[in-house]
């Protein structure tokens, strides 16, 4: 993938490429849009400083496109109605992620945005859940957006600081992905404590 990635590098098409990754995957959250931001930023600190990608513009593309897909879902699921509700009822998974959200939203804080963005498929959860339980958007975006520019930041941060510690090679990619998926194993433990915790207190 790095070689593939290198080669989009030195066109504005990078660009392109991590938006509609960052953007498409609440939808199939097996997209890997994580690894691509990784992997482009890792080219960017292997070029010099006039070369494609940037790094700024890198992780506000990211952040930018983690925003809008999970407005995206959030109308969608706004606007499934009943079937939406059915399906969402049927899956323990979503109800439960539903549940924690509203809690989190309505005790002012939404700190369980920012953490799902990181877990698994939480973004996805998230949002849809969300939208289907019509929290209010400005109860919701904010933290999205929050959740969006920590999230690009990270990620460009681990693929930029990985090469200038291991070089830009395969090892800098896979140690710098490790630690993108060693996030989402914490965020998702964490949310998995989370209501535990509002049980005792």
């Amino acid at each position: 993938m790095l070689e593939q990635v290198g080669a989009l590098a030195g066109s504005p098409w990078i660009y392109v490429v991590v938006t509609l990754s960052v953007l498409l995957d609440v939808f199939l959250p097996v997209l890997p849009s994580g690894v691509l931001v990784i992997t482009a930023a890792t080219a960017a600190a292997a070029g010099s400083a006039t070369d494609v990608p940037d790094v700024l513009v890198l992780t506000l593309c990211a952040a930018t496109a983690s925003v809008l897909g999970d407005l995206a879902a959030y109308r969608l699921a706004w606007r499934g109605g009943d079937r939406l509700d059915r399906a969402i009822s049927r899956s323990r998974r979503l109800t439960t992620a539903q549940e924690r959200l509203g809690a989190a939203l309505a005790r002012g804080g939404g700190a369980l945005v920012v953490l799902a963005r990181f877990a698994p498929a939480g973004r996805s959860v998230v949002s849809l859940g969300a939208g289907a339980a019509h929290r209010r958007p400005r109860d919701f975006l904010p933290w999205s957006a929050l959740a969006g520019l920590t999230w690009a930041a990270y990620s460009v941060a681990l693929g930029w600081f990985g090469a200038h510690w291991l070089g830009a090679s395969w090892l800098a990619t896979v140690v710098s992905v490790g630690a993108l998926f060693g996030a989402g194993a914490g965020a998702a433990y964490l949310m998995r404590r989370a209501p535990r915790t509002s049980e005792v207190s």
